[in-house]
């Protein structure tokens, strides 16, 4: 079978987030099934500007066919001004304008996914102007990875035609389901709880920390959490002195405020990502508002407990599931939690691993993907 994916960036300069998972699960289609994958793609790799980075054109990756078009518009200088007009006042005008100004506009990729001979034409995530402007237009052939989380331009009125337009809808978490049916009335006549597969970690020993640590690796900005994880972590320092730190690696967009035991690493390459997972006393995931989090699921892999933002459902869910984790919302909570990996860190560790393994491995979730999108593909007319 020939699927085609319509996504705003691709490729492997692309680290983490929904376009990250894209790829990983168009690779193991083609090595697995030997499908025909086709992504059509701007040529940006930044999400805060969609510059055109690439040269338009074709090129293959792992098998995958990638098609690469000029956006004419990416991130305008006016969106985040026009952005909190939008979201305070969601009006159908309104929320046009907002998918215009946030980018990409790339009608080239959108016409030639549609042009296309792919039987399914799966758009990931939902919140851009590939999507908004070419679930409708793929009819029957369409199938979304919403990607979605609980924020308010999920709100917008322009999403309730796109979603009531998907064929298919495949999510990362029953919470991600949950939200998505609750705010929309028409649902999917196909739909499946997906997830994302996790490999194993690589035996790697450099990058740790010689004192004890706590680990965070993403974003850092406030949006992800970082700043109320150093505000609970600096809390606790102040009653709990010794040598425990606070480890945050990603790219710095808001640094938190400074303390003599948070260390900031910035950007960190796979390797040193994975042997900090592998060190940590505990990877905290203090983001509100996360669709997944593969992230959390390699720590688990790498042999750490966990501790999340309680308010976030999606990570919520993965705690409770596996039994492998805990949860925080101010101080109080936090320092319980960290009071409880001391006593029982192994075994939450552990329980985990064990969620990982039978939910996440590789073979089995692109083999009930694969079987997901045949149903979809058997209820589409053949074109011609």
């Amino acid at each position: 079978m020939k699927i085609g994916y319509v996504v705003p960036r691709y490729g492997p300069e692309i680290r983490g987030g929904a376009e990250h998972a894209c790829r990983m699960l168009a690779e193991r289609l083609v090595a697995t099934s030997g499908w025909d994958v086709d992504v059509f793609t701007t040529c940006a790799t930044d999400a805060a500007t969609w510059a055109n980075d690439f040269d338009p054109g074709d090129a293959e990756i792992n098998g995958v066919h990638v098609h690469r078009f000029t956006s004419i518009a990416g991130r305008s200088n006016e969106f985040d001004a026009f952005a909190r007009q939008a979201l305070l006042r969601p009006s159908a005008a309104n929320a046009e304008r907002f998918i215009e100004l946030q980018g990409p506009v790339c009608p080239g990729a959108v016409d030639a996914a549609i042009a296309s001979d792919a039987r399914l034409l799966v758009f990931y995530p939902y919140l851009y102007w590939p999507t908004v402007h070419g679930v409708d237009r793929a009819g029957r052939r369409a199938v979304m990875h919403p990607a979605a989380h609980d924020e308010p331009a999920l709100r917008l009125p322009v999403f309730r035609d796109v979603f009531a337009a998907a064929q298919g809808m495949v999510f990362q978490t029953g919470a991600e389901r949950d939200l998505v049916n609750s705010l929309f009335a028409t649902r999917a006549p196909h739909e499946i709880v997906l997830g994302l597969g996790v490999d194993e970690p690589p035996e790697v020993e450099r990058g740790r920390p010689r004192d004890p640590y706590l680990l965070y690796v993403g974003r850092i900005e406030d949006g992800k959490g970082t700043r109320l994880l150093a505000d609970v972590f600096a809390k606790y320092k102040a009653t709990h002195p010794g040598p425990l730190q606070l480890v945050l690696a990603g790219t710095v967009n808001q640094s938190p405020p400074g303390h003599p035991d948070i260390v900031v690493r910035g950007p960190v390459s796979d390797d040193d990502k994975h042997a900090l997972l592998a060190g940590c006393l505990a990877f905290v995931q203090p983001s509100y508002y996360e669709a997944f989090s593969l992230v959390l699921l390699e720590a688990w892999t790498a042999g750490a407990p966990v501790i999340v933002n309680g308010v976030c459902a999606p990570l919520r869910e993965h705690v409770e599931r596996s039994g492998g984790g805990l949860t925080f919302t101010d101080d109080a909570t936090f320092e319980a939690a960290l009071s409880q990996i001391a006593s029982d860190g192994a075994n939450l560790a552990r329980r985990g691993r064990t969620y990982v393994e039978r939910n996440f491995g590789w073979p089995r979730l692109i083999e009930r993907y694969r079987r997901f999108l045949t149903r979809v593909a058997a209820a589409v007319p053949r074109q011609g």
